[in-house]
């Protein structure tokens, strides 16, 4: 007797996947096997999905696509490159410099009340004034901290360098050729991470950008962008989307 066709209505299941209910296909004929399937695994399901360290099948996290660029990063974007974000180096990048505050602090201090007590006084006003000027250098590499930017778009990626004097440099999405990032134990610890960028084996004005925050996300960031630029520009719209019927 021949084999019966299987009804219809008895799985779920789209053209694409029907290959796998084929004779030969993931099924092969067997009842069990194709109860088994009965709900096929849809594209957009594993989408999210990535493969960890170890092998594991995990949710993959990208970090979302920001709405508009800072004052600072606006200046430097042409009119039809299309922003993606920018992120500041992990607060860690000053823990020296704090370090070097409070040992100043501290070595000042003992060093005026020193003098104080021997009644030096135009020592004391040396001292003074050395540690405010220590102060100060600081307080610049601090607004240097804030004013530097890794910057994102759909074309390059960019960074923009310091605050009194400024340097900016850039690599096209299409040129780089490999990219990785680099995590010390500290920086598992705290999540930040090193990356390094080539292209074509040439040494360039933007190869290595380190205390980048969150560089797991970051990677898949840039990684989508330069792969799959279609999905990025479908997310957007979906989001656009929504916020206008949201806003209806």
């Amino acid at each position: 007797m021949p084999p019966r066709d299987p009804d219809p209505g008895e799985y779920r299941r789209d053209d694409e996947y029907a290959d796998e209910y084929a004779p030969g296909g993931y099924g092969d004929g067997d009842p069990q096997t194709e109860e088994i399937r009965t709900e096929p695994v849809y594209e957009e399901e594993i989408a999210p999905l990535h493969y960890d360290a170890s092998g594991v099948l995990r949710p993959g996290r990208v970090l979302q696509v920001e709405e508009e660029p800072s004052t600072l990063v606006a200046r430097y974007l042409f009119p039809t490159e299309k922003f993606r974000g920018e992120w500041r180096k992990h607060w860690t990048y000053l823990l020296d410099q704090f370090a070097y505050a409070a040992l100043a602090t501290f070595i000042f201090g003992w060093l005026w009340g020193f003098l104080v007590k021997h009644h030096q006084g135009t020592a004391t006003g040396v001292v003074i004034i050395i540690w405010i000027l220590v102060m100060i250098f600081i307080t610049f590499k601090v607004a240097d901290w804030y004013y530097d930017r890794f910057i994102l778009t759909n074309k390059r990626i960019m960074a923009v360098r310091g605050m009194v004097s400024r340097t900016v440099a850039m690599m096209p999405l299409l040129r780089v050729t490999d990219m990785k990032y680099e995590q010390s134990a500290t920086g598992r610890l705290f999540n930040y991470g090193t990356f390094v960028l080539e292209s074509a084996g040439q040494e360039q004005a933007l190869r290595e950008v380190k205390h980048l925050p969150n560089p797991n996300e970051l990677y898949l960031r840039i990684v989508e962008e330069m792969y799959e630029p279609e999905a990025v520009e479908a997310k957007l719209a979906a989001r656009s989307a929504d916020l206008d019927d949201d806003g209806s």
